[in-house]
């Protein structure tokens, strides 16, 4: 089974964010399916042909981490993205939020701290399945510091490719645009 690029033209228009902007970073989300999809029909054909003890057969299995990560987090990464509005303050994840940080203004403040730090990654609020409890993260490399029995909730994308194009290095004026532009509800929609 491959993997297909999904369709995230909808989100063209998207108050602070161009269309260049856009559909720049759709085309190297599309590069992480059709990578993805590369790399699990090479390691499928090395198994078949007993390869699996090879140099290249580990290099492709580490790989495979980065690409699909770098495919689905972009997924999870447009899907909360396209949204007018604040996020419904009497609803599940905003007094999960109020539960777990205190209050929803002191998890947007984590959240923002977190994908304002210095280096290149992703924001991701996580549930863990275990305790419930929210946790914002940072994520340095699409395969890397992902916690363990944890189901990302909010993702943003902290790769210059997110924001160079308009804004430069005033990566928090991006995060106050990504912001103006979740979709809340899919972000609640992934909670347990």
């Amino acid at each position: 089974m491959s993997y297909t690029a999904k369709d995230y033209g909808k989100l063209i228009g998207m108050e602070g964010f161009s269309e260049t902007l856009l559909k720049n970073h759709f085309t190297l989300y599309q590069g992480y399916v059709t990578n993805t999809n590369k790399v699990l029909d090479a390691l499928a054909g090395m198994l078949q042909e007993g390869k699996t003890a090879t140099p290249e057969y580990a290099e492709l299995k580490r790989r495979l981490g980065w690409e699909f990560d770098g495919m689905r987090l972009h997924e999870y990464y447009f899907e909360n993205l396209g949204g007018k509005g604040g996020i419904d303050r009497n609803g599940k994840l905003a007094n999960k939020m109020a539960e777990d940080f205190g209050s929803y203004e002191a998890w947007e403040k984590d959240f923002k701290a977190t994908g304002s730090m210095r280096g290149i990654g992703w924001a991701v609020l996580y549930q863990d399945t275990v305790s419930g409890r929210l946790i914002n993260f940072w994520i340095n490399e699409h395969d890397v510091a992902h916690p363990a029995g944890c189901n990302p909730i909010l993702i943003m994308d902290v790769f210059e490719h997110a924001f160079m194009i308009d804004y430069g290095l005033k990566r928090p004026d991006y995060i106050e645009a990504f912001f103006k532009n979740i979709d809340w509800s899919a972000a609640e929609g992934r909670l347990g």
